[in-house]
């Protein structure tokens, strides 16, 4: 059985990985508290005291409008930490998996694939590239874009706050003009599956197939659960962006290499969703 150690295991998209392949790897989860990635003497320490096949890097900074105003700490985490882990684990001669984000690419000229060159547009996407070329060659690199899951009382993903918002019968305002690539986290699960047992070197997107824009996203929400389509209301991107930097646009995002897991689209996604809804309630 392949071991798999990993940071972010405590997280929305890691703790589903977990969860749902826990009887096909043994996961040595590397929490924080463990093991500190900004720390470069305690990564060396831990990761020297633990055996694994592949190492799967989760943890990230990740509040794309804070990054903004906290570029230090974001690229601490993101760029220092993701090298601090990396060179530990090439030292040890093991495989690297590098979790990535859509926003490396600024939403101008899309669609995106693997090879489309990242232009981020932001300080998050710029520290998560950064990130990106520290692995790049060495590592698997795999960008996931817009996650979201079922239940996970932790964090809120873009879904589960737009369906509490109408459910709480607050209005949305939801753009109109851009587009996100939302992914349902167990596709990124069973697309991992795959990755762990085929490694390569180079990078992969495991994202939805296809892309809708945040206020199509919200109808199909509110149509799935028996919610009040009146409350979402229309804005543009360049309105939104005002108070949101570091937005790509046209996060179209797709894959010419992942012909090993079938992606479920938004609304695929969200059947999926309400099934799991429905056994967690009983």
């Amino acid at each position: 059985m392949l071991k798999i150690a990993l940071t972010g295991a405590d997280g929305l998209v890691g703790s589903q990985i977990v969860e749902l392949l826990k009887a096909d790897f043994e996961f040595i989860p590397l929490p924080q508290k463990i093991m500190d990635i900004t720390n470069p003497a305690q990564v060396k320490e831990v990761l020297s005291n633990i055996d694994f096949d592949i190492f799967l890097h989760l943890a990230a900074y990740t509040n794309v409008a804070g990054a903004e105003t906290n570029k230090e700490i974001c690229y601490k985490i993101n760029v220092d930490g993701t090298k601090n882990v990396f060179d530990v684990v090439s030292s040890k001669g093991k495989k690297f998996i590098y979790v990535s984000t859509d926003f490396v690419f600024d939403g101008t000229n899309p669609p995106y694939y693997e090879n489309s060159n990242p232009s981020p547009p932001g300080v998050y996407a710029q520290s998560k590239y950064e990130g990106e070329k520290i692995v790049k060659d060495k590592g698997m690199i795999v960008r996931i874009s817009y996650p979201y899951r079922a239940t996970f009382e932790t964090k809120k993903d873009f879904f589960r706050t737009f369906k509490f918002y109408l459910e709480q019968k607050k209005p949305l305002i939801m753009i109109t003009d851009s587009l996100m690539t939302p992914t349902f986290i167990d596709d990124i699960a069973y697309g991992l599956k795959y990755l762990f047992q085929n490694y390569s070197a180079t990078t992969f997107h495991l994202i939805g197939c296809k892309a809708i824009s945040p206020y199509d996203a919200s109808i199909l929400i509110a149509d799935k659960f028996n919610l009040d389509k009146s409350l979402i209301g229309k804005t543009t991107y360049e309105e939104y962006i005002k108070n949101k930097p570091g937005l790509p646009k046209l996060a179209d995002i797709r894959s010419s290499k992942n012909n090993f897991w079938k992606m479920k689209d938004f609304e695929e996604g969200l059947s999926e969703v309400a099934l799991q809804l429905q056994k967690f309630s009983f």
